[in-house]
């Protein structure tokens, strides 16, 4: 079990947290999700089309990283590809000189942003669509021009999607091939749903598991390439909901009859800011509230999952003002948890350590680790302070270099000369946020009370 850890890409990955998804397109200009493949390349002329201006507006609201959609279901290519006509080539926008791609890109270098990319499997518009190799041959060479011609790549996002294509056969899409390309091109990068290194957390919706677990069963790997889970039609329903699978993935009591291999696997968990992917002038009155996608946010990054939340510019290029209103309201909410300036002024104190730490050790991801010796029967650590302080959130991150160990553990707030009990948390993995109702006190304590081998943390921060 303390075998499986993350390897150093999908450790990168998890770092990123929170991240943005582009969807962008031909749909944009024909107000659908998914378009057919045949509508005419002369729609795409987003006018106010600013990627440096998208990025920005990005990071001010706290994302480490953008996902663009470089081609969806319709096959439109945001990029000038030589595989295809259907792509910016031929289309108005600057005489057929621009790359959508190429721009994005340069604005996350430039701005210090991770950047990703979505290219979608499934081709509404290619005829060779459901041919077996010859398609498949068609796909791996627009991903190598991807993923050679656009710098450093953090996220390779393959849709499971798999419907029929202008010819109405299905295509047998060749995972171990496009695996390859991958590892071979951008060797950093984590292929995301459909790959090998980021689980997709089982719905659209933004739903989270109490105990996301990232030691799980390897056939979990394969499960989002069958075709028949896929998602087959544009049906306005699919994207709302439900369908996590098994809410337990990974506990001592999941696996108590699970004798095959194990891996790490960790989850994403990815949402809209509106009820559609892609922007309706329709949804403007649906875009969700900064409260609830705080909400989403601290049940996925303080989950022991990411956020990958889609933020879709309207037909002129431009992001809405009420997405963009959210988004920095969302941003705001989110600089308060990453807010150290309480722990600063505060004392550490444990049961024990294998080694020593200092609190300042623990107030940086790159610090010393804290682990308590191994015949600690009652881990605890702790931090005090001299004056009173107004308490209401608890951030732990485990050393998942050392694997996925916590599975239980209790609060306690110090307050009339006794340590009273502020509430429970189960797994952590690499990052878990507990909130609240606020207290006043001056210390908190934290008690670990089932785990596997000694516990670890490498991040605590409490404000």
């Amino acid at each position: 079990m303390t075998t499986v850890v993350p390897s150093p890409r999908q450790l990168a990955w998890q770092q990123t947290q929170y991240y943005g998804f582009i969807h962008f397109g031909i749909n944009t200009m024909t107000d659908r999700e998914w378009g057919f493949g045949n509508e005419p390349t002369t729609l795409f002329d987003p006018q106010k089309l600013d990627a440096d201006k998208w990025v920005q507006q990005m990071k001010a609201g706290q994302m480490q990283g953008v996902i663009l959609t470089c081609k969806h279901h319709d096959g439109f290519c945001l990029w000038p590809s030589t595989t295809t006509d259907y792509s910016v080539k031929t289309a108005p926008w600057k005489a057929g000189e621009g790359d959508v791609v190429k721009e994005v890109s340069q604005a996350c270098q430039k701005y210090g942003l991770k950047f990703g990319i979505y290219l979608s499997p499934w081709d509404r518009h290619a005829q060779s669509y459901g041919s077996g190799q010859v398609y498949n041959d068609f796909y791996l060479a627009q991903l190598t021009e991807l993923l050679t011609n656009y710098g450093e790549i953090f996220s390779v996002w393959l849709d499971g999607a798999n419907g029929e294509g202008p010819n109405g056969k299905k295509q047998q899409y060749d995972w171990e091939r496009i695996n390859q390309v991958v590892r071979q091109l951008q060797p950093n990068a984590v292929i995301s749903v459909c790959g090998p290194d980021v689980r997709w957390c089982g719905n659209e919706a933004g739903h989270t598991r109490t105990q996301e677990w990232s030691v799980v069963p390897v056939e979990l790997q394969d499960l989002e390439k069958i075709a028949e889970r896929s998602q087959q039609i544009d049906d306005g329903i699919f994207s709302r909901k439900i369908t996590s699978g098994d809410e337990d993935l990974g506990s001592q009591k999941a696996l108590e009859h699970y004798h095959g291999e194990l891996v790490w696997y960790p989850a994403e968990v990815n949402t809209s800011i509106r009820p559609g992917w892609f922007y309706h002038e329709s949804e403007n009155d649906q875009v969700r509230s900064a409260e609830e996608l705080y909400q989403i946010y601290v049940r996925s990054v303080g989950g022991n999952a990411t956020f990958l939340l889609n933020i879709p510019p309207k037909p002129d290029g431009e992001f809405h003002e009420k997405d963009l209103d959210v988004l920095q309201e969302l941003g705001a909410k989110i600089a308060q948890v990453k807010d150290q300036t309480m722990m600063k002024g505060g004392h550490l104190s444990y049961s024990s350590a294998s080694t020593p730490v200092t609190l300042s050790d623990l107030l940086r991801e790159d610090g010393k680790v804290w682990q308590s010796q191994p015949d600690d029967v009652k881990p605890m650590i702790q931090v005090e302070w001299a004056k009173e302080q107004v308490i209401q959130r608890v951030i732990l991150q485990e050393d998942i270099r050392q694997s996925q160990r916590i599975e239980a553990f209790t609060l306690y707030y110090y307050d009339e000369q006794q340590w009273k009990p502020w509430g429970t948390g189960a797994s952590v993995g690499y990052q878990r946020i507990i909130e609240r109702p606020p207290v006043k006190t001056t210390g908190i304590r934290i008690v670990f009370n089932d785990y596997r081998e000694y516990p670890t943390l490498n991040y605590l921060t409490i404000n």
